[in-house]
């Protein structure tokens, strides 16, 4: 950035010289003498009737008799003399003291410090202005002091070294002013990013250095090292890297395991640091016994038996036991009985290394919730901070259910800082729970660039308010163009409908479609309403609204067949649906976070007006897991949609299904399924289908490059058909179910610009007038 002096600063450099170094001015400032006694005079004694006080221009002279200290008529030794000086000077009023007996005359000669008149920074890029002001004490329109100057250089100089920059200089100068007035300069050189060069590990056996890499925040430097700053050298990134470790070693049931040492050994070149853990993995242990027990009268123990999720012979992670203790406390709410504790008591088995498992129910402390305040909010409304509660005033106290109010409430995303605590109330039995926030921005305009084989390049534009008026509602305004395919969307949501946990969305989409693989084009204007709300802590439903208007337009050299020559001579279809989906996610509370279920079911129902008769069911379901210690992903997915139409409708070409490469790779868009062909004619037209069902099973795994490329292999084998029609003719091929297989390799690379997937495929079984398409690539970023 510019330097900050300004012109008449750069001007009365001029004047007076080059800005004299702090230093310099530290060394005048501490040269105060008096260097006039004579040696003897250490055994004098010396009695003043008279002070005179030189050179004080806004210190008044009784300040100073004050720091002195000196009594007029009192006997003054030559040691009573130099504490006098030093406390004048300790004061840090004065650049220089000076103590002159003359006689019965004690003349004190001082140089008052000046006012500091504006501070300003120059040389500083990386860091603004507001930040580096944020760091200095010392103020305008206050006593310069060097000392504080310094301190505010070398806190300057800290916050440039925590972000890696070990290199930083900050050097303090002065501009001298008129009327006993400074401009303080702080110069900053801010030197360049030490980078971790090398991230090792010694002692783990259990994972690999990749995998053990993977987890830290710190990332070793690599080809895109001016992208990413993560490989920057900061130490409290490698503390936080210790307890990182610690956690995942520990939620895969390695108890024991520590980080014994921590080395950070900075490159002979200065430039870079190698980093080495050393580790004590342990032996890793799974659950033994499982057990209830209950000392609290009245609580039966086969209850919460019933309710606890963690099995014997799982890997332990503790994870497991709280997702267990929330549960059972939850019941306990649920069945009213309140101050119920639960408390896990685990009993280590090293012979066959296992941990029992022993939930011990006991009645807590009656206490219980005064109330609930909230400060620092400015934007955000109450209501929405409250209702991350599931306690209100005057129910009992539960510190589980505050402690997971207060992660709900930084997990909403609206607040740099979240704190919630809990301090006595105006009784013993009574807490008050404080909430302390600090608003963050919300808002957020980004632009962004798309591409892929099916639809060219393409521009993204959006715009987006995560809490809408302070209310946490959602707005968006998204606008997407490519070569192909344009769309426009506006979207609206409401997580807590009528205050409850129950989300409203509506959306507003308007998309047009130029593909140059088809006959036609088409516009599509739809616009969709619903509820979604949790049945389980696994399941969620949702109940929607969907309408919308269609049209197909044959393009300016478009050629045909008779079946889309009838679909796009028919007006403008009008669609009005009602439909559900239901699913079931395993991640958000599966006992494995290396694996985990997704299961999708839905149907809508159109016919109720509008054009369009039918029944679309589509399914989906996902399943993963991590083997060979977390190195390899294995992931299978089915999917399957049916379309039935009733009151003698047929149904148009947009209505049916479709296959492309983000369900089945090896094929374009609309490359399979049901086909027009009249060679004669130059025809050969896909319709889409009334069913599919396609099977796609695939492994990632590294390449053995180092883990700052971004970059992981895969392979995958993809089977399916999509089939059926309701209307047909002679030249209609492939209503049959007849399955295509195909099978490839996948490369994996996360770049600045976004997740890039390069897919290589090559069809073992197909048909004739299939349209293959061997390589395929996506990305899709913000920037």
């Amino acid at each position: 950035m510019p330097h900050t002096t300004s012109s008449g600063a750069r001007a009365s450099k001029r004047r007076n010289g080059a800005a004299k170094p702090l230093l310099a001015a530290l060394l005048l400032g501490f040269t105060g003498t008096y260097s006039v006694l004579p040696d003897v005079a250490v055994a004098q004694s010396y009695t003043f009737s008279n002070v005179t006080i030189n050179g004080n221009d806004r210190i008044s002279a009784g300040t100073i008799l004050s720091y002195a200290g000196i009594a007029r008529g009192q006997a003054v030794s030559g040691g009573q003399l130099n504490d006098a000086y030093q406390r004048i000077l300790a004061s840090g009023l004065f650049e220089s003291v000076d103590l002159e007996p003359r006689g019965g005359t004690l003349v004190i000669n001082v140089v008052e410090f000046p006012i500091v008149n504006r501070i300003s920074f120059e040389g500083n890029t990386r860091k603004k202005d507001e930040e580096l002001t944020a760091l200095v004490k010392t103020q305008t329109r206050r006593v310069f002091s060097p000392s504080q100057a310094e301190s505010d250089a070398n806190a300057i100089a800290e916050a440039y070294s925590q972000s890696g920059r070990l290199a930083a200089r900050v050097t303090p100068k002065i501009i001298k002013r008129d009327n006993g007035t400074i401009d303080l300069v702080y110069e900053v050189f801010e030197g360049g990013n030490v980078e971790v060069e090398r991230i090792s590990f010694v002692g783990n056996e259990a994972y690999s250095d990749g995998r053990l890499r993977r987890v830290l925040q710190s990332k070793q430097a690599g080809l895109l090292r001016v992208i990413f700053q993560r490989d920057t050298f900061v130490e409290d990134r490698l503390n936080f890297d210790k307890q990182v470790l610690t956690d995942f070693y520990n939620s895969r049931g390695y108890v024991d395991f520590r980080v014994t040492g921590l080395n950070a050994e900075l490159a002979r070149e200065r430039d870079g640091y190698f980093v080495t853990f050393t580790v004590e993995e342990g032996q890793q242990f799974r659950i033994g016994n499982v057990s209830v027990t209950s000392e609290m009268e009245g609580v039966n123990p086969a209850v919460y038996e019933a309710v606890k999720r963690i099995k014997p012979g799982v890997v332990f992670s503790p994870s497991l036991i709280e997702t267990d203790v929330a549960r059972m406390e939850r019941q306990a709410i649920k069945d009213g009985v309140n101050f119920m504790r639960v408390e896990p008591v685990i009993t280590r088995n090293d012979r066959d290394q296992t941990l029992d498992i022993n939930y011990k129910i006991s009645r807590g402390p009656r206490i219980f919730i005064e109330r609930i305040d909230i400060e620092g909010n400015t934007t955000t409304l109450d209501r929405v901070v409250r209702r991350q509660f599931r306690v209100v005033e005057g129910d009992p106290f539960n510190p589980r259910e505050i402690r997971e109010s207060a992660e709900r409430i930084r997990a909403l995303g609206f607040f740099a800082n979240a704190s919630v605590n809990a301090r006595e109330g105006s009784s013993p039995d009574q807490v008050i729970v404080d909430v302390n926030v600090e608003e963050t921005t919300t808002g957020s305009l980004s632009f962004g660039g798309t591409y892929s084989t099916a639809n060219g390049v393409g521009l993204a534009m959006s715009l987006s308010e995560n809490n809408f008026l302070g209310r946490g509602q959602r707005l968006g305004v998204t606008f997407s163009g490519a070569t192909d395919l344009r769309n426009y969307g506006l979207t609206f949501s409401e997580p807590a409908f009528l205050g409850r946990d129950v989300r409203f969305d509506f959306r507003l989409a308007y998309t047009e479609t130029e593909a140059s693989y088809t006959e036609y084009d088409t516009s599509n204007l739809s616009f969709s309403t619903g509820l979604t709300f949790p049945m389980t802590d696994r399941t969620r439903l949702n109940l929607a609204y969907k309408f919308d208007r269609n049209d197909m337009s044959l393009t300016e050299d478009g050629n045909p067949g008779q079946i889309i020559s009838d679909d796009i001579a028919e007006p403008d279809r009008f669609t009005s649906a009602l439909g559900y989906t239901y699913t079931y996610d395993s991640r958000l509370t599966g006992l494995n976070p290396n694996a985990g279920v997704l299961l999708e079911f839905g149907q809508d129902v159109a016919g109720l007006g509008g054009d369009s008769n039918y029944v679309r069911t589509t399914a989906r379901a996902i399943a993963q897991t991590k083997v060979f210690n977390e190195e390899v992903t294995l992931r299978a997915t089915f999917r399957a949609g049916a379309l039935s139409y009733f009151s003698g409708d047929d149904g148009i070409t947009t209505d049916r299904f479709t296959i492309g490469n983000s369900i089945m790779r090896g094929f374009e868009p609309k490359g399979i399924g049901p086909r027009e062909v009249d060679t004669a004619n130059d025809v050969d037209d896909a319709l889409g289908g009334n069913f599919y069902a396609v099977g796609s099973f695939e492994a990632e795994f590294p390449l053995g490059l180092p883990e700052e490329y971004g970059m992981t292999g895969g392979v995958f084998y993809d089977v399916g058909s999509l089939w059926g029609l309701n209307k047909s003719n002679a030249n209609v091929l492939y209503e049959d179910a007849s399955l295509r297989h195909v099978i490839g390799v996948s490369l994996f690379w996360t770049t600045p610009i976004g997740p890039l997937r390069l897919n290589w495929s090559k069809a073992l079984v197909k048909e004739d007038y299939d349209k293959e398409q061997t390589f395929d690539l996506t990305i899709q970023t913000d920037f």
